[in-house]
């Protein structure tokens, strides 16, 4: 029973440095390294803790191992970009100047609806009110908003929510290419209204949009599919 007591204080102690030389971080910050890095430890000090009859240097070689090649590569991000680059990654930039890149929605395999669960998470309907939305290294979408939309606020204007011109939350009426008819029918349009919508952009069919919204007020937002994606689906 002792000996089941020291090898886990050990092995504890190893953990707990092993998540401090990955600084203060919450889990969901965690870099695609220090994430394999936890789980790996995590995994290697489980089955010593369990087995009395493995020796405890077979859980303790290996995470020493990994804390000096953590320690290791943390000197070298420092001192190499490019290292950087290839260890972490690079932030993609997701919206840029209020136009969605799919290019890059697609090379992170990030969808439509998740893109705009980030941005209602953050307070914004849609992409229209986005100057640039980047996907950092560690999952997260940093959301810069125009200048305009910038305060003073609506409230410090005096305009409460409600009111006219508030445009309220913006309904998804083409998703990737796939038409909602329920939200279409919800906002109290039709095919004709959108089918005027689709000609001011020089579209024609719904299969041509990436995205479209539409808020309480009529105002519409319309991002075509990209030249590269339309070939794909051809």
């Amino acid at each position: 029973m002792f000996t089941g007591f020291v090898r886990t204080v050990i092995l504890y102690l190893l953990i707990i440095a092993g998540v401090r030389l990955m600084g203060k971080r919450q889990v969901g910050e965690l870099e695609p390294s220090e994430l394999v890095l936890s789980l790996i430890i995590a995994d290697l000090a489980a089955v010593p803790m369990q087995d009395f009859g493995i020796p405890l240097l077979t859980g303790v070689v290996p995470i020493l191992t990994l804390l000096a090649l953590t320690m290791m590569f943390s000197v070298l991000t420092m001192k190499s970009v490019r290292f950087r680059a290839l260890l972490c990654g690079r932030p993609s930039v997701i919206i840029r100047r209020g136009k969605i890149d799919q290019g890059e929605m697609r090379r992170n395999r990030l969808t439509v609806d998740e893109l705009l669960e980030e941005l209602r998470c953050q307070g914004y309907g849609g992409p229209a009110g986005v100057a640039y939305a980047i996907l950092e290294t560690n999952g997260q979408l940093s959301v810069l908003p125009w200048q305009r939309e910038q305060p003073p606020g609506r409230g410090e204007l005096g305009v409460e929510a409600g009111e006219p011109g508030e445009p309220g939350l913006p309904l998804v009426l083409i998703s990737d290419g796939k038409l909602l008819a329920q939200n279409l029918t919800a906002r109290g349009y039709d095919g004709v209204w959108l089918q005027k919508q689709l000609s001011k952009h020089g579209l024609k069919e719904p299969d041509q949009v990436f995205l479209m919204t539409v808020d309480e007020v009529g105002g519409v937002y319309l991002a075509p599919r990209s030249e590269q994606e339309e070939g794909r689906r051809a």
